[in-house]
C-alpha cells in the first residue's frame, strides 16, 4: 500500500526541523529570551492574574510576527499580565513551536496558518485554538534576475521555500500546480526543483548560486533582494482583496479553559499593539527592529527593515478564510488529507477586547468552535 501522505508531511517536517532545534539554546524547543527591558517590568501594586506565575509566549524572529515583537518591546504584555510574568521563547520553526505546546513549554504563540493546521489535524482538534490574527502578506517570491526574467523562466529552477508542507512551501506548490508543471511535494523534484532551506541560510545559497530564488517570508525575502535579488511575484497579489493570513496566534485548550483572564489579557495586550503599529509605522517599524536585536543580537539594515515592514499588514482579523483555502491548497498539493477544521478558531475573547476597544468584531468563517 502507498504511505499516506500525510504521514509522509509529518516525517519530513520532522527531520527539517531537526536542524534548527541543534542550534537552540537551553530549551528543548525555542531559545529563552531574557533581554533586559525597563518596559518589562512588573508594575508596583500590580496583581497577578488568576494566580498564575507566569504566562509562556512564544514567537519567530520575523516581522511577520511584528505584533509581539512590538508588543513586548513596549512592554504591552507585561502591562496587560501585571505581577503574572510574561515569560518568552523564540522560534525558528512552526513544528517546534506545536511541539512546545502540546508539551505545555508554552501556553500562548504566535504562528503561521500551515502548522497551525497540522498541529489541530494531527491532534484531532483536541490540543490547539487560534485565538487571533495578527499579519497578513509579506511574502514574496525573489529571484536571481540574470537567470530568471518572467514567471514562466521559474521552470527548470531552483527555487527555495523554508521548510516542507510550511506556509509558504504549500503556497508555491499551489502556485506550481496553477502554472499546469508537476512536482512532487515530498521530495521537491519535478518541473521545479524545491529546495527546503532554512531562512536563516537561505541568503547565503542565494549568494553561492545553489538556488536560484525563494518564495519566503520577509525579512527573508528583502534580504534577498539586497544581495541582488528582485522581487517578481508579491503573493498577496493572488489572494483576494490582497489580503491572506501569515500569522496566527494559538493557545493550548486546556490553558484557555483554565485561564480565560490571561487569555484576555495577552489578547489585549496584542490588539493594544496592532492599533499602535498601524497609527505609528515608523516608531512601531523601529520597536520590532529593537526586539529583534535584543532577541537574535543583530538589527536589521533600513535597506532591508523599510521594504519589509512596508509589505506586512497588521491586523486582528484571523482572516479565517484564507487559512481554509491554505488548507486546501495542502490537500491539492498531496501534502495533507482533507482535514475537519470546524472548531479550530475561539474568537470570543477576541471580540470581548475589540468591543470593549470600540473596534468591529471578526468573524470565523463558519470554523468557529460555536
Amino acid at each position: 500500500m502507498p504511505v499516506n501522505r500525510s504521514t509522509l508531511l509529518r516525517r519530513g517536517i520532522a527531520v527539517a526541523a531537526a536542524l534548527p532545534l541543534l542550534t537552540l539554546a537551553a530549551c528543548s524547543y525555542g531559545s529563552d529570551s531574557t533581554a533586559d527591558n525597563a518596559k518589562e517590568k512588573v508594575a508596583a501594586g500590580s496583581s497577578k492574574i488568576d494566580g498564575l506565575g507566569s504566562v509562556k509566549i512564544g514567537y519567530f524572529g520575523n516581522l511577520t510576527h511584528g505584533t509581539a515583537l512590538v508588543a513586548r518591546e513596549q512592554g504591552l504584555f507585561q502591562k496587560e499580565l501585571g505581577a503574572t510574568k510574561a515569560a518568552y521563547q523564540i522560534f525558528n520553526a512552526g513544528p517546534s513551536e506545536i511541539e512546545a505546546l502540546n508539551s505545555g513549554s508554552i501556553d500562548i504563540g504566535w504562528i503561521g496558518p500551515s502548522p497551525a493546521i497540522n498541529g489541530y489535524t494531527k491532534a484531532n482538534g483536541t490540543n490547539l485554538r487560534i485565538i487571533g490574527g495578527s499579519a497578513s502578506g509579506g511574502v514574496k517570491l525573489v529571484v536571481n534576475p540574470k537567470k530568471i526574467k518572467s514567471l514562466k523562466d521559474v521552470k527548470g529552477k531552483k527555487i527555495a521555500t523554508p521548510q516542507l508542507g510550511n506556509t509558504q512551501d504549500v503556497a508555491f506548490l499551489n502556485w506550481i500546480a496553477d502554472q499546469g508543471w508537476k512536482v512532487d511535494a515530498t521530495t521537491g523534484k519535478g518541473d521545479v526543483s524545491v529546495i527546503r532551506t532554512d531562512n536563516k541560510i537561505t541568503p547565503d545559497a542565494y549568494a553561492s548560486g545553489s538556488i536560484d530564488g525563494a518564495w519566503v517570508p520577509e525579512p527573508t525575502a528583502s534580504k534577498l533582494v539586497a544581495e541582488g535579488g528582485k522581487v517578481l511575484l508579491d503573493e498577496a497579489s493572488l489572494w483576494p482583496d490582497k489580503k491572506f493570513v501569515i500569522t496566527n496566534i494559538i493557545v493550548r485548550q486546556a490553558f484557555l479553559k483554565e485561564h480565560p483572564k490571561a487569555v484576555e489579557a495577552v489578547l489585549k495586550a496584542s490588539v493594544e499593539a496592532n492599533k499602535w503599529i498601524n497609527a505609528n509605522p515608523d516608531k512601531a517599524k523601529a520597536a520590532a527592529n529593537k526586539q529583534l536585536e535584543a532577541d537574535s543580537g543583530k538589527a536589521l539594515k533600513a535597506s532591508v527593515l523599510d521594504p519589509a515592514w512596508t509589505s506586512i499588514q497588521f491586523t486582528d482579523d484571523p482572516l479565517a478564510a484564507t487559512l481554509n483555502t491554505e488548507a486546501e491548497h495542502a490537500v491539492k498539493a498531496g501534502l495533507l488529507e482533507k482535514p475537519d477544521l470546524k472548531g479550530i478558531y475561539d474568537l470570543t475573547l477576541l471580540n470581548k477586547v475589540l468591543k470593549a476597544e470600540g473596534e468591529s468584531t471578526v468573524d470565523a468563517a463558519g470554523l468557529g468552535t460555536s
